[in-house]
């Protein structure tokens, strides 16, 4: 752990000096604070920052208590963050998200709370014999967010006024072409090679867009959900849009990071069908909701692919590549296994470099 430097000014680890945690902490409190320390965790795909800070609270031999502290790219003065309103939007619902003890407005400071330093990525790793019964909790947890925020959403949520439309479909694409294709690949497309791909795309994202709009969490995967004293806990949920179910769905068992057995994750799907038929009191198709999680899969596997690659190639940041290969395979392995996508599968096999291993532009 990288303690604060004793002349109380910040680090290249810990932009934060001793006086503005100890005055954050000892309010948020109440009491006297000593032994403050605060050392730096790996963040996720975005320009956020995020910090560990324990400390001491009353009298000497206390034990330790922690917060985790996220820093914001710039500080939202005037007013409250995405993050903060989809917050208490969630906690208004009882869904699991953390608490938020304190805003910073001025630094672009949240103290919130530590949920533990496990995943659902770290735990299931470290305990595999408990995958099923943390991926089943994981799929009814999606179906009670999807249901609970969907219903009860109004214009005071910023998801209310956000959409997975044609655009925003489009748009995620067109980033994986820009970043992926043209930028790490050094294999950009011509204006006609680039007008053909994008109109599979084109098909592609209409069919999605028409979906029936539901509350999604936009970045519902395993090292998103913290497993905390036998529960999952949401986090990075400040993008929230309206879209179809299925992209959340598809983020969690077409995930990066965790890969998934075939079966399992068909019987994952199941689960949340019947989770979702019961909230909803409705029955569902299967056939058709299984179509569209799949299509569904494909822009949202694309997608991912282009976050990473602008993380390598504009970012600086290299860690993510190595997740390149398994989320073009879940992208390969469904375009072989939906037979009305084999114009699409054609097409993008021929001009994304890494879909079809020893397959690559102009092959």
């Amino acid at each position: 752990m990288t303690n604060l430097p004793a002349s109380g000014k910040p680090d290249s680890l810990t932009p934060f000096d001793t006086a503005t945690l100890t005055a954050s902490l000892t309010s948020i409190s109440g009491s006297r604070v000593s032994d403050v320390a605060c050392s730096p965790l790996v963040g996720d795909a975005s320009d956020r920052k995020y910090f560990r800070v324990t400390y001491h609270t009353g009298a000497a031999g206390n034990p330790s208590s922690s917060m985790i502290v996220m820093q914001l790219q710039a500080p939202v003065p005037n007013g409250e963050t995405d993050f903060i309103r989809i917050l208490n939007y969630l906690k208004a619902l009882e869904l699991p998200a953390p608490e938020l003890f304190h805003y910073n407005s001025e630094r672009g400071l949240l103290f919130l709370e530590d949920c533990g330093h496990l995943t659902l990525e770290d735990w299931v790793r470290e305990h595999p014999e408990d995958k099923t019964a943390y991926y089943r909790q994981a799929v009814e947890l999606l179906a009670r967010l999807h249901h609970r925020a969907t219903k009860n959403i109004d214009a005071d949520c910023p998801a209310y006024h956000l959409k997975f439309d044609v655009e925003k479909l489009m748009w995620e694409l067109d980033f994986m072409l820009e970043h992926y294709v043209k930028g790490l690949c050094n294999s950009p497309l011509t204006a006609e090679e680039l007008e053909k791909v994008r109109g599979h795309f084109l098909c592609l994202c209409e069919t999605l867009a028409v979906q029936e709009p539901t509350f999604t969490h936009r970045d519902y995967h395993s090292r998103n959900l913290m497993a905390t004293n036998g529960r999952l806990v949401l986090l990075d949920f400040q993008d929230a849009r309206m879209g179809p179910c299925q992209y959340d769905l598809a983020s969690l068992l077409k995930d990066s990071y965790v890969p998934l057995e075939d079966d399992f994750r068909n019987e994952m799907i199941e689960h949340f069908i019947r989770r979702k038929e019961k909230e909803e009191s409705r029955s569902i198709d299967r056939r058709e909701f299984f179509r569209i999680f799949e299509w569904m899969s494909i822009q949202r596997n694309l997608k991912a692919v282009g976050t990473f690659a602008y993380q390598s190639v504009v970012k600086k940041k290299h860690r993510y590549l190595e997740y390149i290969p398994q989320t073009l395979g879940y992208v390969n392995s469904t375009l072989n296994a939906r037979p009305e996508l084999a114009k699409i599968r054609q097409t993008l096999t021929q001009y994304i470099p890494g879909l079809v291993s020893n397959k690559t532009k102009g092959k």
